[in-house]
């Protein structure tokens, strides 16, 4: 399911486990694990730790607090001490990441035609473009996949102009190798994908590459 969070109307926190897309999936799962490491299992709990997940500074302060861009979820959950990106230390080269799909498009945004929140939207593009991101290129994934552990996470790069991530996920090890654990539009269920990761990546153009995250304990 896409834009599973654009609903009209104000900002609210979406909680759909039975209708998840691949950003979706990846945040309920790791809400859950960061709860149970903190021995917590209310819903009310579960609702705080996505809320802490989805938005910049850890609360919903509307629309644009929303971390929308997948770069930009990463960047942030990781200044909050959730996980550690580990792409450049295991091999990543510098990834080129200035996205601005959303302001160019904002036909495809309803919430996007009040000019607040396109400001806003056009403010973290620009952000974006002033950090370094690290991405590992689809043709050296399978040469640097033994440093890549089942539950990291998986950020499926793009050569697409004016966007920075097509897909998320997480690794799972299978028969010795990388495999991606995510919820797929196209056969609409959660699996681990059939192909190891780099050969995945291979079929698909629009695929660059990957971006890796290590999660960390956050029980203390």
């Amino acid at each position: 399911m896409a834009k599973t969070l654009e609903l009209p109307g104000k900002e609210q926190l979406v909680i759909d486990l039975m209708g998840v897309d691949c950003t979706t999936y990846l945040e309920s799962v790791i809400a859950l694990m960061q709860l149970a490491q903190k021995g917590e299992t209310s819903m009310e709990a579960f609702e705080r730790e996505l809320e802490l997940i989805r938005y910049r500074d850890g609360s919903n302060a509307g629309y644009a607090s929303r971390l929308h861009y997948f770069s930009d979820w990463m960047y942030a959950n990781g200044e909050k001490g959730f996980f550690r990106d580990i792409t450049a230390e295991i091999g990543g080269v510098a990834y080129p990441n200035q996205p601005t799909f959303m302001s160019e498009n904002p036909q495809f945004y309803q919430q996007l035609a009040d000019l607040k929140n396109l400001t806003a939207i056009k403010a973290t593009e620009a952000t974006l473009a002033t950090r370094s991101y690290f991405f590992i290129p689809k043709k050296d994934i399978s040469n640097l996949e033994k440093s890549i552990q089942t539950g990291d996470i998986i950020a499926i790069t793009t050569s697409l102009d004016k966007l920075d991530m097509v897909h998320v996920g997480f690794a799972f090890e299978k028969n010795g190798r990388i495999h991606l654990l995510h919820a797929s539009s196209k056969n609409k269920e959660v699996e681990i994908s059939t192909l190891p990761l780099s050969e995945y990546l291979a079929g698909n153009k629009s695929q660059s590459g990957i971006m890796v995250s290590r999660l960390l304990d956050t029980s203390h």
